[in-house]
């Protein structure tokens, strides 16, 4: 690893550095799975076969993976798993391999899947419904027969986008699934808590009840730096320090993995290298427009954006997804004010980065040292190409697989990857390494020995009473307070006593269903409490925000929209009004650092939440919990700050005067939090 690796490791600090050398995974291959008592003895692992036979060696049981009635070395568990993925690989055609490099979501029902595993060869499938973690594990199970039955018996890898936070919205690609499992504030929110033990808890957690439902692999966890407010993926990340952002990726990383793969594990996907928050005025990168990842100022790739990255490569993360963005190079040519640019160039290859070799191979690899396998972003071969948009979907296939990407996402048509080795223009050979690191992950899962999981036990799991207890431990810690005139918080019982509180929900187009179910969550928790329904009656008031970043549908070239009002479906002059006639509790969902500075001023209290549960934020605004959050982003002092902002650099490290900052003095920056008895 060359110097400029080292430089990384220094950033990310000597206490991030693992006990997981990189060593152990080289090739892409993880020591073998702890493995489970059985009859064939401690070292034995649990052995289940729904279609083909068992093969018994004394008291030792081998699934008969390809049914030929004899013991061969991949169906071997007692021998490593380079052995076996050394035995299986020639087994296999070339059209199995080509299948195998591919990533889907998940069939609509039986037949499709059937077609996906015995016609196109797929093994990675994307979970992207919500259902309960009974009929997860049991709909899992029956697709697992499917691939079982396969000439080669090698099992379905299960995939999905995190599922353990409160969503404002479920979104495809993004989250797609809430409350099915233990229940946690937004990333934000853990990160907000600055618990790390509570956050590996997290982990472990969540990792137990995916894994009990028959899911193996995790597309996330966004660990990239946030240094653009107006990004639309910010409420997924775990904000602006690429410090904390380490130190996550490693809990979370060890904490769903272990400290190595195994039959428990479930493996990560951390995203999106090499980090997908620089981007221009935050135009999304899923549109052409937003295609463009920027790093105008010097050393803020490496400063900034790589740390969290190097600290899951060290903790052993499996695969790492790239960034759909294409790096800018010429900054002359990006409309940002010329003191904001650095004129050197990067030297990246134009190109989305399943296509940038120097981004994949001479970074992620040679530099940083990453051994595991690069899974592409989802639609990076059609609608999503960019960079490449004039080559055939075979010239795009070689690209990728010589830029080093192993796996392409929701592609469910291997053909494309087929006819480029019918071609000549991809070697079968070099599907191989590719195809290795996948193997190796599902063997060190333990998937070829037992890939089924108990439906009722899975439910159980998802059910435990102490698991939502620890989360709701991590809401309660999320919540920040940033200001508190007069100590308007907490409303004690004696507060509480003379208190003719009104109570809003400002959520766009929700406020009305918001309002009201807040309203009846303050009843049921608290029936103390005097709710009034007009503001004339009122002494006190609850407003809550709950804004959405608004990107203009016509105009894809406009900047993102984060200040308040309609167009983030906030009522600004309602706000003020409510503001300006009794003392009023503020509470600013901050799933992205939104632009205050018309609301903030006239409340009497201001506090942040990230997607936490009312019951937390109620114990928190009552006293029954002392608040200790702190904020994970820096909020911007105006617009003017906003626009100003260089999108490659962290709020808190901004070049000019970028920072929010209250009546009494107080900057809202990165680490801010207030408490009770301060």
């Amino acid at each position: 690893m060359g110097s400029l690796s080292k430089r990384l490791r220094k950033i990310v600090m000597a206490s991030l550095v693992t006990t997981v050398a990189a060593t152990t995974i080289a090739s892409g291959a993880l020591a073998a799975p702890p493995e489970h008592s059985n009859a064939g003895g401690k070292k034995a692992p649990s052995v289940e076969a729904h279609v083909k036979p068992i093969i018994k060696v004394g008291q030792r049981k081998f699934k008969d993976l390809n049914n030929n009635g004899k013991l061969d070395r991949y169906e071997d568990w007692r021998l490593s798993t380079e052995e076996r993925v050394a035995d299986l690989l020639p087994r296999m055609s070339m059209e199995e391999k080509a299948g195998m490099m591919q990533i889907t979501s998940l069939g609509a029902n039986a037949d499709v899947v059937k077609d996906y595993v015995n016609n196109r060869h797929i093994r990675y499938m994307i979970i992207r419904d919500n259902p309960t973690a009974q009929d997860l594990a049991k709909r899992a199970n029956s697709y697992q027969e499917i691939a079982e039955a396969s000439p080669l018996g090698i099992p379905i890898v299960f995939t999905s986008n995190p599922r353990n936070h409160i969503n404002e919205q479920n979104q495809f690609g993004i989250s797609e699934a809430s409350g099915q499992f233990s229940t946690w504030p937004g990333t934000l929110g853990l990160a907000a808590t600055r618990d790390l033990e509570l956050i590996r808890d997290f982990a472990e957690i969540a990792q137990d009840e995916w894994r009990s439902a028959g899911i193996q692999k995790n597309y996330g966890y966004q660990i990239e730096t946030v240094t653009e407010p107006r990004w639309r993926r910010i409420s997924g990340t775990f904000g602006e320090d690429p410090t904390l952002n380490a130190e996550i990726a490693r809990e979370v990383t060890l904490g769903f993995q272990g400290n190595k793969l195994s039959s428990q594990s479930v493996a990560q996907t951390v995203k999106h290298f090499p980090g997908d928050g620089a981007v221009l005025n935050g135009l999304d990168p899923h549109n052409e427009q937003g295609q463009w990842a920027i790093y105008p100022t010097e050393g803020s790739l490496y400063k900034y954006h790589l740390p969290p990255f190097q600290a899951a490569i060290d903790a052993g993360t499996s695969s790492i997804m790239s960034y759909y963005n294409v790096p800018k190079n010429d900054m002359s040519a990006v409309q940002l004010p010329k003191e904001l640019w650095y004129s050197e160039t990067q030297q990246f290859e134009e190109v989305a980065a399943a296509y940038n070799k120097k981004i994949i191979t001479d970074l992620l690899r040679g530099e940083m040292g990453f051994k595991g396998y690069v899974n592409s972003d989802s639609g990076v071969l059609t609608n999503r190409d960019w960079g490449v948009q004039d080559l055939t979907i075979e010239e795009k296939f070689a690209k990728a697989i010589d830029a080093g990407t192993n796996i392409f996402s929701d592609n469910n048509d291997p053909s494309g990857l087929i006819s480029a080795i019918n071609k000549g223009l991809v070697k079968e050979e070099e599907l191989d390494p590719s195809v290795s690191q996948l193997l190796t992950e599902i063997f060190n899962l333990g998937l070829f020995e037992d890939p089924y999981t108990d439906p009722t036990e899975a439910q159980k799991i998802a059910d435990s009473d102490e698991s939502q207890a620890r989360a709701d431990e991590a809401h309660l810690k999320s919540v920040t307070l940033l200001r508190n005139d007069e100590n308007m918080l907490p409303l004690t019982d004696e507060k509480i006593a003379t208190t003719k509180l009104y109570v809003e929900v400002f959520a766009g187009n929700n406020s009305a269903i918001r309002t009201s179910s807040l309203k009846e969550l303050i009843k049921k928790e608290d029936p103390s409490v005097t709710i009034v329904n007009t503001l004339e009656e009122a002494n006190a008031a609850l407003v809550m925000l709950r804004p959405s970043p608004f990107e203009n549908p016509v105009n894809l070239d406009a900047p993102v929209d984060i200040k308040l009002g309609t167009l983030t479906g906030i009522d600004v002059d309602r706000v003020k009004e409510i503001e300006n006639t009794v003392p009023t509790a503020l509470v600013i969902n901050m799933n992205n650092p939104w632009v205050i500075d018309e609301v903030e001023p006239h409340a009497a209290a201001v506090v942040a939440t990230y997607n936490v549960k009312g019951e937390a934020l109620l114990d928190v605004l009552r006293g029954r919990f002392n608040p200790t959050g702190k904020l994970p982003i820096t909020i911007p002092a105006n617009q003017e700050a906003v626009d100003k902002n260089a999108s490659d650099v962290p709020g808190y490290a901004e070049s000019f005067d970028y920072t929010y900052r209250n009546k009494a003095g107080d900057d809202y920056s990165f680490g801010f939090g207030l408490s009770y008895d301060k």
